[in-house]
C-alpha cells in the first residue's frame, strides 16, 4: 500500500449510544475516526422522477484504506467528506491480503 496515495482526510461517522440527561441509553449520529483515504469516482446516474420536477443523482465513489484503519466499519457506518455524506455500500478486501479495504459508497444529496 503505497501511503502517498491516501492523500484525503475522512470522517467516519456511525450511531453510538451515549446517556442522555435522563439517563436513559440513546443512539446519536456521531463522528468515530480520521482516516486518510484515496477517493475514486466510480459511476453517476441523474434521472427524473416520474410526475415531478425533480432529477434524482447517484454517484458512487471507491474510498481505499488501510486494512488496520478500516477493520471495524460496517455498512452501517458513513463517510463525511467536504461536507458531504457517503453511505457505505459494500466492503471489499482485495486479494484477501489484509492489507488494504476497497470501501464502495454511495454520495447522498439532499
Amino acid at each position: 500500500m503505497e501511503a502517498g496515495k491516501l492523500r484525503h482526510k475522512v470522517e467516519l461517522w456511525g450511531n453510538t449510544r451515549v446517556k442522555n440527561e435522563l439517563n436513559e441509553w440513546t443512539n446519536i449520529d456521531a463522528k468515530i475516526k480520521d482516516i486518510r483515504a484515496d477517493i475514486i469516482p466510480q459511476t453517476g446516474n441523474m434521472s427524473r422522477q416520474q410526475g415531478i420536477e425533480t432529477i434524482i443523482s447517484k454517484t458512487t465513489h471507491k474510498f481505499i484504506i488501510r486494512y488496520n484503519s478500516g477493520k471495524d466499519i460496517t455498512s452501517d457506518n458513513w463517510f463525511m467528506f467536504r461536507g458531504k455524506r457517503f453511505d457505505i455500500l459494500y466492503i471489499l478486501n482485495p486479494y484477501f491480503r489484509n492489507e488494504s479495504l476497497e470501501i464502495f459508497c454511495e454520495e447522498v444529496i439532499g
